[in-house]
């Protein structure tokens, strides 16, 4: 027999068509499972009663607290969890409190920011559950923080942080890609903010009264919540946010406007005293759109001092944050007083001092006014010379109030007093007492300025402070000395321009004059003892002008042989012919005259 040999080519021949079926089973294998994922992904899209699963690992409430990373520029010191994405800290680097400590606009538990949505299964997912993925990066000379959440297999969320080396307002994004697949696109998104406000000036209620919120809407409309223990305000067409804390402001701004949304302050201010740090707490819940059932907004934070400079310069806006007052009020001071106030002490004008600007902005305004008071000043003048004449008047026709009043108006329109012409100059002079009572308060340039003895103008000053514990009802637990000096200046100040009418003020149905000389200074006193030194300092000097310039018209301008000689020759001429107006006067009060007769007559 012939003996078998192994025929090695057919052993590898066949070793290599097992290898190629082999692989050529396994690439089906991978092919196969390629296509039932791409099945099942497409069924997700296209079918919403199957949503996609949570990543409940990218969901945390209650749980994990993140990690707290560092973000800063050469203003502002953030920290930011990765748990939430959320701003934990934002410490101002420049300011102070009035105690010498930190500024923190954001610290600890007090703030919140989060995203709420429902999943196509009726959930509701808060990115404040999240736990973000960080990643720094450069934009040329800022700085980048991106951080990343998950919800769901194939979609994720973007807040995005960038940071300008000297800036206080900062880029913030927030985008979406996939996020269709497991939300409820039919549903708006809500976003909540909440902020706690602390105290940081030396007066917790003059903090408590300007810290409010202010917002824009409907296309550039301004508006804020105002004060009381709940105040609240809905609108349209949101465009910012601003939580203002008197001197400080933390701003939310978007360039989409939020669709919609509710604004709420709380006030926290305890008039017992049971705590004094916190002023109120900020609440926002405002409504967000998809767009193509993703989210993509591009906003701004603004955390910095609520200066009305630098606000103004973002061109946003922005300067209605700072209360400056309505109407006639908010344009004076916009574009008279604020103007010549930073001219005066800003580095870029002439850099005095602010006491001395204050000063010096006191004489610029009362120079100004110095036409339109003139005349007031005259009449008051006049009508003191013509006390005597008006004594034997009232004496002369003492049983006939008509009379008197026909011979008083006469006298006084002769000798050119005639009260209307004094009284109209000083009512147009409250517009600007009103503006500046807006402006000194809210002035930031006057933090923690000092002026003599006082240590902040834009704080009440303090030349005594009472045992702790004690405290004068409506007046406060201090003696603040320029209110002092205001009410004394103010108090000559009455005297002299009420003391000529004091007594025909006191007949029936007029106003007790005394009475209001006294009221007006007191009541000066008490008010502005919580006020800004700064304003109750304009005030002292202001009254302190008036009462020169009235002295300087009383024995200088004013003669008053002239005067008298004035009257007695219009006595002397000859009646003139009335005009109509002025016969039409005469005629009404000569009928009242008739019928206070008739009736006198009908009495007995």
């Amino acid at each position: 027999m012939e003996e078998k040999k192994t025929d090695w080519k057919s052993m590898l021949g066949l070793a290599l068509i097992f290898g190629i079926v082999v692989f050529m089973l396994f690439r089906n294998q991978e092919d196969q499972q390629e296509t039932e994922d791409a099945s099942q992904t497409s069924e997700v899209v296209s079918n919403s009663n199957q949503p996609v699963t949570l990543n409940d690992t990218a969901l945390t409430p209650g749980g994990s607290k993140g990690e707290v990373l560092e973000f800063n520029n050469n203003l502002v010191d953030f920290k930011i969890n990765t748990k939430g994405a959320l701003i934990d800290e934002a410490l101002l680097k420049s300011f102070k409190t009035y105690d010498s400590l930190p500024v923190y606009l954001v610290k600890g538990g007090d703030h919140q920011f989060d995203l709420e949505f429902m999943t196509k299964d009726g959930r509701k997912v808060h990115t404040k559950d999240m736990v973000f993925t960080p990643k720094t990066s450069q934009n040329g000379a800022n700085k980048v923080l991106s951080l990343t959440a998950s919800p769901a297999s194939g979609a994720f969320i973007e807040f995005r942080y960038e940071l300008q080396p000297d800036d206080y307002m900062m880029d913030f994004n927030i985008r979406s890609q996939g996020l269709a697949q497991v939300a409820n696109t039919s549903e708006e998104v809500a976003l909540n903010w909440e902020l706690q406000a602390y105290r940081r000036s030396k007066s917790i209620t003059t903090e408590s009264r300007y810290t409010e919120i202010k917002f824009e809407y409907d296309g550039g409309s301004d508006d804020y919540t105002g004060q009381g223990e709940n105040a609240d305000e809905e609108a349209e067409d949101i465009t910012y946010i601003a939580y203002k804390e008197h001197f400080f402001s933390s701003i939310l701004l978007t360039d989409t406007p939020f669709k919609s949304g509710v604004l709420e302050s709380y006030n926290n201010t305890s008039e017992d005293d049971e705590q004094n740090e916190l002023t109120k707490k900020f609440t926002s819940k405002v409504q967000l759109d998809y767009s193509g059932g993703e989210l993509a907004y591009n906003m701004d934070w603004y955390f910095g001092p609520t200066d009305f400079e630098i606000l103004d310069g973002y061109d946003r806006n922005l300067d209605e944050v700072v209360d400056l007052g309505w109407g006639i009020f908010g344009f004076i001071n916009e574009w008279a007083i604020r103007p010549l106030f930073t001219f005066l002490s800003s580095s870029d004008g002439l850099g005095i001092p602010y006491g001395l600007a204050i000063i010096l902005l006191t004489i610029c305004v009362r120079l100004v006014l110095s036409p339109v008071l003139y005349k007031s000043y005259l009449t008051q003048a006049k009508m003191k010379i013509l006390r005597p004449e008006l004594n034997r008047i009232a004496e002369k026709y003492k049983d006939n109030a008509m009379k008197k009043q026909q011979e008083t108006m006469k006298v006084q329109s002769e000798a050119g007093a005639s009260p209307l012409s004094g009284c109209l100059p000083a009512l147009l002079q409250m517009p600007v007492f009103f503006a500046l009572f807006k402006f000194f308060p809210t002035a930031f340039e006057l933090r923690q300025k000092s002026f003599l003895w006082a240590d902040d103008l834009s704080s009440y000053d303090v030349i005594y402070q009472f045992p702790e514990g004690f405290k004068i009802p409506f007046y406060g637990d201090h003696v603040s000395l320029f209110p002092i000096l205001a009410s004394i200046s103010i108090f000559f100040y009455m005297k002299m321009t009420t003391g000529q009418n004091m007594q025909a003020a006191q007949q029936p149905g007029m106003p007790n004059m005394k009475f209001i000389m006294y009221l007006s200074p007191l009541f000066m006193l008490v008010f502005f003892n919580k006020y800004a030194s700064g304003l109750s300092l304009y005030y002292f000097i202001s009254n302190l002008i008036t009462i020169g310039i009235m002295l300087v018209i009383k024995h200088v301008i004013i003669d008053k042989d002239k005067v008298l000689a004035k009257i007695e020759k219009a006595k002397a001429k000859p009646k003139k012919k009335k005009g109509r107006f002025a016969s039409k006067m005469s005629e009404i009060m000569e009928q009242a005259q008739a019928q206070q007769e008739e009736q006198k007559k009908g009495k007995k």
